[in-house]
């Protein structure tokens, strides 16, 4: 059986290994020592819209206290200023044959790792170190703002993956592997209600999940008022910087038509109606950083590399940063007050 070892189990990280567990696949959460503790004495809390349960899963905080096999599928879904760490953590970790237990390599030649991050350069760190790199574009509502429990808003499927591999196979061989291992991880993943789309235009999708993505320094900074101007000048500004430097998204039409036949974001039992992304859920925990430099910092990064400008998008990322640094929880702007520090 496969075993999916999911490297930073945060809210993602968490909500996937969480349903592939509770429907009987093999899976591994790599998370801090609170999380881990919390998750090993009680189970994962797994809250939906429909139920709450505890799921029994497996969870350590490194290489060193799991036996790595030919039979693993790395799952990287930390942030990504979190993404280098992890994986030079992993990539030099022993792997064993599953069945006589000697050493066949290294993690970084023998087993594939899945992309599972926000932000479009995660894929180019992983195959600094990894062989196979297959990308994902997540569509998955989840939080994750204490131990050992994930919050999933997603129903009747908790999230659409669009996967495909990032790396180019140099043989006909190693491109069947390759068929193979999406073949697999699509099944699987569907059944823990988790859709999989394999797809040659990944980093399409990525791209434009990255201008979704854009609203969450937005979303984790204004507490009261209105922030649709805001969002709408920080989209047409990356629109034209991605146009600009020639890179491909896909087009809106059919965005908007897989996400129309994907989920329904649903209250959970317990919890508001509304709950935050990614980037303020870093702000409310408290972290100390936060990844939209890889997401508004990713628009400015393009323009300044091409000649072209984002200012909207350059500020956002050091206005988040800012708060991220400063400890400031989220909502400690007013719409108004962004726009106006925006230039808007």
């Amino acid at each position: 059986m496969t075993r999916y070892v999911i490297i930073g189990a945060g809210a993602i990280g968490s909500a996937v290994g969480g349903c592939l567990a509770a429907a009987g696949r093999s899976a591994v959460l790599v998370g801090r020592q609170a999380h881990v503790d919390a998750v090993r004495s009680q189970g994962l809390r797994v809250r939906t819209p429909e139920s709450d349960r505890r799921v029994p899963v497996e969870a350590v905080t490194g290489p060193d206290e799991l036996r790595l096999t030919t039979d693993d599928v790395l799952v990287l879904s930390t942030k990504t200023h979190q993404a280098v760490t992890a994986l030079a953590e992993w990539a030099d970790a022993d792997v064993v044959d599953p069945d006589s237990g000697e050493r066949v390599g290294a993690a970084w030649e023998r087993l594939p790792v899945c992309t599972a991050l926000n932000g479009v350069t995660s894929e180019s760190m992983a195959l600094r170190y990894f062989t196979r790199v297959f990308a994902v574009c997540v569509w998955m509502p989840a939080v994750y703002l204490e131990p050992g429990e994930v919050i999933v808003r997603a129903t009747p499927r908790r999230g659409i993956f669009h996967v495909g591999a990032y790396h180019r196979s140099g043989d006909e061989t190693a491109r069947q592997a390759d068929a193979t291992l999406l073949d697999t991880l699509r099944d699987d993943w569907r059944a823990a209600d988790c859709e999989v789309v394999v797809t040659d235009e990944v980093m399409a999708w990525k791209y434009r999940k990255l201008l979704s993505n854009l609203g969450n320094s937005v979303q984790a900074l204004v507490g009261e008022g209105d922030p649709a101007p805001v969002l709408a000048a920080a989209d047409r500004e990356a629109r034209a910087v991605l146009e600009g430097c020639g890179i491909a998204y896909t087009d809106d039409a059919t965005e908007q038509a897989a996400r129309d036949d994907s989920f329904s974001v649903a209250p959970v039992a317990g919890e508001p109606d509304r709950l935050g992304g990614s980037s303020w859920q870093s702000l409310a925990r408290g972290t100390g950083t936060i990844e939209t430099d890889y997401l508004n910092g990713e628009i400015a990064r393009l323009a300044r590399e091409h000649g072209l400008a984002a200012p909207v998008n350059e500020r956002l990322a050091a206005l988040a940063r800012t708060a991220a640094k400063q400890g400031t929880g989220p909502g400690s702007l007013s719409a108004e007050e962004l726009a106006a520090r925006l230039g808007l």
